[in-house]
């Protein structure tokens, strides 16, 4: 089980009684994950992260990590404070070029957990998607997940309601693309964010 804590409770105290309230919601002694789901301008990242490695150490929650963190603040995170984060979760997905930050979270040995892998729907009609899905006996979004996890340290975390769609979702993994699969959709447009509001931080 994962939970997070929002932008605007990263006080020290704040982050605690989140923290608090999300359990007794969830009516559970600890979870699995507690992540910091928005960086914050004005954050004290040392104060942060103090607070969530006690909550580590307190054994309510077994991992901590981040969420649409840059790679300048994951610097500080892991090369400053030092904090043992287990993910960072950001968007990611065949139209938006997450490189820089991959290979960052790479070279710590940090997993990327993309969310909007299917780019809120906008992948079941891109043309390139669908001929590289025909080509496979696939869809455009079993292409478009293939893409994510076939490349090392990323998971993709799809919304799916309906059965069919998880089931349609877990088949991705059956899809075996080629080079020359991988070359059309590295050739697609990388600029489109589907999620960005005005207190996101400035991105790299």
């Amino acid at each position: 089980m994962t939970t997070k804590v929002w932008h605007e409770n990263l006080a020290p105290d704040g982050i605690r009684r989140a923290f608090d309230a999300s359990l007794k919601k969830l009516r559970l002694d600890h979870v699995d994950l507690y992540l910091v789901h928005w960086p914050s301008r004005n954050m004290n990242l040392p104060a942060i992260f103090e607070i969530l490695m006690k909550l580590k150490q307190e054994g309510r929650t077994r991992a901590i990590g981040v969420a649409n963190f840059t790679t300048a603040l994951l610097k500080t995170v892991v090369e400053d404070i030092k904090a043992p984060i287990a993910c960072n979760q950001v968007e990611y997905h065949v139209m938006l070029d997450q490189t820089r930050l991959r290979q960052f979270l790479n070279a710590k040995s940090i997993p990327l957990v993309a969310y909007c892998p299917l780019a809120q729907g906008r992948v079941a009609s891109d043309a390139a998607l669908a001929t590289i899905g025909n080509k496979h006996h696939a869809s455009a979004a079993q292409v478009a997940l293939k893409w994510l996890l076939d490349q090392d340290g990323v998971a993709a975390i799809p919304k799916a309601s309906r059965a069919e769609s998880q089931q349609a979702n877990l088949d991705a993994l059956k899809v075996k693309l080629d080079d020359e699969d991988r070359k059309a959709i590295a050739g697609l447009p990388k600029t489109m964010r589907c999620v960005n509001p005005g207190f996101a931080p400035a991105w790299d």
